[in-house]
Order: structure tokens, then sequence, then C-alpha cells
């Protein structure tokens, strides 16, 4: 897309510090205890070094404004409608309570597809978390821009079959039913004003999904928790995950994990087997 090649390269960074507030509140938030030693588990990264954008420039959706110019981190592509695909994590040293921050953020590749619903546009972005020890995390994660939602076309996703999970393949089985209180309290940990995670007329009437929409990193860390729980905490050294299907706020969500060779495979589905989210980790 040569349109969008000023975009690919551009940086920015941001300096934070892991307060002692800030870490309780997501621990209460996910039900986890106070951590031995001020270690924070894995998953904590994603809610620091924030964008702190002034509520009178933030769009429709609540996203950021993409205006085109030379403050905006992330480039005016047409589609409007923003998703987080998924993301690959590299963990080097954990985050302690009290370490100060900084992340170094840059766009790497912005890439248009053609999907059933219309035009896509991915943006990948690289970022790099460092605190006391040094470099703590790299990570790419991957954002989609999607066309609206077609006139008269059905909620998505589909309301829940007749089927039922099954957990029998895999070695481990959590489940959890994410509530009104759980989205919000992760949308106010990661700055996230995006109206599809809070604002029910807007995500049904609007964004044409039947539900409010469960964070896709936030299923990302209930799967780390899962992965911590049975591995030990900040065992992990990579982590992937990639959105397939939304979750809906108020159904049950089954979280899962198997060995797979020397890596493990993860997964979340819903009640009627419907795939939500497909993960891999090693150690």
């Amino acid at each position: 897309m040569p349109e969008w090649d000023a975009w690919i390269g551009r940086e920015e960074s941001r300096s934070d510090q892991v307060d002692a507030g800030h870490a309780a509140r997501w621990l209460a938030a996910l039900d986890l205890p106070a951590p031995a030693g001020g270690v924070l588990p894995q998953g904590y990264h994603l809610c620091v070094c924030l964008p702190d954008t002034p509520t009178g420039e933030l769009g429709e959706d609540g996203h950021p404004l993409r205006d085109g110019s030379a403050h905006s981190f992330l480039p005016p592509v047409p589609p409007p409608r923003r998703m987080w695909a998924g993301s690959t994590m590299e963990f080097l040293a954990p985050l302690r309570i009290g370490d100060p921050l900084s992340r170094r953020s840059r766009i790497t590749s912005i890439t248009e597809k053609s999907g059933s619903s219309g035009q896509l546009v991915f943006v990948d972005v690289a970022h790099e978390t460092f605190g006391e020890a040094g470099l703590a995390v790299r990570e790419v994660q991957s954002l989609v821009y999607r066309d609206p939602p077609a006139a008269g076309s059905p909620p998505a996703p589909p309301p829940p079959g007749e089927a039922r999970f099954d957990p029998a393949p895999w070695r481990e089985h959590r489940s959890i039913t994410p509530s009104a209180a759980l989205l919000f309290r992760y949308s106010a940990l990661t700055f996230n004003t995006h109206r599809i995670h809070y604002d029910y007329p807007y995500v049904t009437g609007i964004e044409n999904y039947r539900g409010l929409i469960v964070h896709g990193p936030l299923i990302a860390t209930l799967l780390l928790q899962l992965a911590q729980e049975k591995l030990g905490t900040n065992a992990l050294t990579r982590f992937a995950f990639r959105g397939l299907s939304p979750a809906i706020c108020g159904e049950e969500l089954h979280l899962v994990m198997r060995p797979e060779g020397d890596a493990f495979e993860l997964a979340a589905f819903a009640s009627d087997g419907r795939q939500v989210t497909a993960a891999s980790a090693s150690c």
C-alpha cells in the first residue's frame, strides 16, 4: 500500500512505572493474589505505557482519531472498525512493583486484504517494554481495520447453537463467564475507551454485534493465567494468540491447554464449541 508507506517505521516512546495501586487493581480484576516479592504475572505489560489521548480527540468508536497529522501514530486507513487481531510476545524478564518502565513502539507493516466482509487493513506494531532489569517484553501486535457491516446483515457472532463444547481432548480446562464488571475494569486498567466493550446500544446498533465484546487481550491474559497456574508464574518465554471470533459478555467461555511437542496449545471456546481464540506458548 504505497499511500501508507510514510507510516511504516513511524515510532513513538512512552514512560511509566509499575504503580503498586494499579498493580493491586489489576490483580483484583483477575481475582489473583498479591504476588510474592512484588513480581507480577505475565500479561501485566498490556496495561502500562498506555496512550493518553484527550477525550476531545477520540473518534465515534472511542479510539483516538486517525487524522493523518504529524502527531498521529496510526495511519488513517479508510475502514472504520478496529479490532485487535492478535499478538506474538517474548518474555525476557519479569516486571516488579516499583519498576520504572519505558516502551518503544514502531509500525512495521501495513497490509490490505479483501475478505467476505469487505476491505481489511492489517497494521503490525512492534513494542519493546523495558523495566528495571532492561528489556522485559518484546511484542508484535496486529490490528485489523474492517468495513462496517452490510445493511440488514444478522448480528455477529451467531447465537449459540445446540452443540456443546467438549473438553475431553484437552488436558487443562477451566470456564469463566466474563461479566460487565470485568469488562469495565479491564477497560479502565488499559485506558481503553473502545465502545464495543461497555456501550450496549452502540455495539448492537452501530457495530452490529449481539452483545458487549470481551477484549481480545483480556482473553489472552486469562489464557496466560491458565498457563501460569499449571507451569509456574513467569515460566513462559513465548506466547502468541489470534482472535477467531468475538466472545460475548455474560456467556460462558472455556479456556483450555494441552501439550504440543515441546510447546503448548491453548484456546478459548464458546459454550457451543465455536472457537474464539487460538494460542500457543513455550517455556
